[in-house]
């Protein structure tokens, strides 16, 4: 069963009928203020959004997930909150009641089981949805549940990352390289792969889910230092990339109040659109500083060897 995009406003219109919270929070995105901050060749819109503090200032610590109870488990979800069968078993489809943008799904694992390497299942979400772009948070790259395997999607359109990979990676070239070949001045790098039906091709595939980035304190491989994005291109084939991290969050985050900028990158916020909840932040960040926080949190100039050789050995 694909979901078309008649089938994608339904859901939505449904949901919102019954839900006032989340309703009130996607008319919000009506009046969402954005700015455009061009970082070279990398397209980025900053967005103010009040109401995704939630997740920017979530407290992913270990002691903090045992003391709460799991948001996205069936028995806690509020009352209505709708879930959807998605076309991959084990997986429901759940509306994101604090969107980003004016589509903006949850896909959660019927299991309670800890967000670890990205599932190869967003592949066949991808396939089973091609006008949304389906994307994971790493466990330390931007999940406010880490302990509960999930991904997010949202409309492949609507992504500046997603446009800069189709015109600098030709469908083409098959199989995975590095966003160092793509000749632009872009604030961090990545690995980006065109995935084929075929051996060669399912080769591919498998590598994603031994993505990893490295602790920029520790100097430790990291499985949870991951985003990852999974779309069918226009000639329908499956596009992947995947975003090696350095860090959860920039050092900005932890700053005294008066230099503080309350962002912590996510998925989406690494394609292009920069999620800011404070007002002042907002009005305040610049280019400079908007780079400054990629390179903190990613690779800025070049992706580590360790890295690299995943994808192409």
């Amino acid at each position: 069963m694909k979901l078309t995009d008649e089938h994608i406003a339904g859901i939505i219109e449904q949901q919102l009928d019954l839900w006032p919270l989340a309703k009130t929070n996607f008319d919000n995105l009506r009046q969402i203020a954005r700015k455009t901050l061009q970082l070279g060749d990398f397209p980025l819109t900053a967005q103010l959004n009040p109401a995704r503090i939630r997740s920017t200032g979530a407290d992913v610590s270990k002691e903090a997930l045992s003391k709460r109870e799991c948001f996205l488990c069936s028995a806690n979800r509020p009352a209505e909150q709708m879930s959807a069968p998605w076309p991959s078993e084990g997986w429901e489809l759940l509306i994101n009641p604090y969107p980003i943008l004016p589509v903006h799904f949850t896909i959660v694992s019927s299991r309670h089981e800890p967000q670890e390497e990205i599932p190869f299942d967003m592949a066949e979400m991808a396939e089973s949805a091609p006008s949304l772009a389906i994307f994971f948070n790493g466990a330390r790259a931007g999940a406010s549940a880490p302990d509960h395997l999930h991904c997010q999607a949202v409309l492949k359109s609507e992504l500046p990352l997603i446009r800069l990979v189709e015109e600098c990676h030709p469908s083409s070239r098959k199989g995975w390289i590095s966003s160092e070949e793509f000749g632009h001045d872009l604030p961090f790098q990545f690995l980006s792969a065109v995935i084929t039906p075929d051996l060669e091709g399912m080769s591919a595939l498998a590598k994603s889910a031994k993505a990893l980035g490295i602790d920029a304190e520790t100097g430790l491989p990291d499985k949870g230092l991951v985003n990852a994005f999974f779309w069918i291109g226009d000639n329908g084939l499956l596009r992947i990339v995947v975003i090696p991290r350095r860090a959860h969050r920039p050092p900005h985050y932890f700053r005294e109040e008066t230099e503080r900028y309350v962002i912590s990158p996510g998925a989406l916020d690494m394609a292009g659109l920069l999620v800011i909840p404070r007002k002042e932040d907002f009005e305040r960040i610049d280019r400079v500083v908007a780079r400054e926080i990629y390179s903190a949190v990613a690779f800025p100039d070049r992706l580590p060897e360790e890295i690299r050789k995943i994808f192409t050995e």
